[in-house]
This record gives C-alpha cells, sequence and structure tokens, in this order.
C-alpha cells in the first residue's frame, strides 16, 4: 500500500482522525503515516477486491465509515479500482468528506428530537461510527436481537428504511 496523492485539505482531516482515534494529540500523519482507520479501510477493500475478478462485480463497489468526533464527525468512502494485472496493480481510492461542525451536539439534539432513550443514543453513536451489529453487540453488551430491536425503533422514530437514512435524518442541518 502506497500513497500516491493527497491534497492539503486531507492531511489535515488525516491528522484529525488520528487524534480523535490516539486522544493524545500527537498525529502520526504528520509523520507521514495514515491512521489505522483509514488503513483498516484499504485492507477491507482489498480482501473484497479478491472476491470481485469481474469488472461487473466492481463497478458499484463502495465501502464507506463514519470516523471522528461527534462534534466533527467525517464520511470516508472508499472505492477499489482492479488493475488490469491483478491485485498487485489495484488502487484504492479514498473520498473523505467533513459532515460539518455545526453538528456538534446532533447527537444530543436528535436524542430530544426523537426521544431516543439512552440506550438507543448508544446505539446511534455505535452507527454514526459505521459499526456492524455485531460490533454494536460487543461494545454495549447486549444481544444480538436487542440491538435489532433498537435499531428497528430508531428506524421508526426518524421514519427512515436504511442505517444512512437514520444518520441522515440525525445530522441533516
Amino acid at each position: 500500500m502506497r500513497l500516491l496523492h493527497m491534497n492539503q485539505r486531507a492531511w489535515d482531516l488525516t491528522s484529525h482522525i488520528d487524534h480523535c482515534e490516539n486522544g493524545n494529540g500527537i498525529s502520526k500523519a504528520a509523520k507521514g503515516l495514515l491512521p489505522a482507520p483509514l488503513l483498516q479501510l484499504c485492507a477491507e477493500i482489498f480482501r473484497h477486491l479478491k472476491d470481485r475478478t469481474e469488472a461487473k462485480d466492481w463497478e458499484q463497489f463502495e465501502v464507506r465509515r463514519m470516523l471522528g468526533a461527534p462534534e466533527r464527525p467525517l464520511m470516508i468512502h472508499g472505492f477499489g479500482v482492479p488493475g488490469n494485472k491483478g491485485q498487485e496493480q489495484s488502487r484504492v481510492i479514498i473520498v473523505m468528506e467533513e459532515l460539518g461542525s455545526q453538528n456538534g451536539n446532533a447527537n444530543q439534539q436528535a436524542a430530544e428530537r426523537f426521544q431516543f432513550t439512552d440506550r438507543e443514543q448508544g446505539v446511534v453513536q455505535c452507527l454514526a461510527k459505521g459499526w456492524t451489529n455485531k460490533e454494536i453487540s460487543c461494545e454495549l453488551g447486549i444481544a444480538m436481537p436487542t440491538v435489532k430491536e433498537h435499531i428497528r425503533h430508531i428506524m421508526e422514530k426518524t421514519k427512515s428504511t436504511t442505517r444512512t437514512g437514520v444518520l441522515a435524518q440525525i445530522f441533516r442541518s
């Protein structure tokens, strides 16, 4: 994995990701290393590229994650572009999008607006990080069916049918 290009704004955002992950203010991005969440995203995309050998299999392929602190969330989109000479020629394109600092109290405002319980609010925070139901279950110490039930209630309260729709309702202006 070799970094081919990154503009200054992207370096700033990777520094923000690294700061949130470490909590110590020391930026690995400034030392030339990408933060672990970006490396994990790349590794996941490369795993998927191994299974997707035909162009029709990867045209719509995208991996998305929410990163960063709740007061300054980032959405990262990763796309795999297979090379014509196998995986060693493959590329990963990552697009980072800052959702805006105006959403600083988005979780609290959402909890009030949608009348989330404390547990539902915890599930929403995990959804915002892009976690799977299993990861949410482990983090909150609850059973998988309970996670699914909380997500169902959250979707009903936000009038959403997808996890992304829930986040769109919560982080909208």
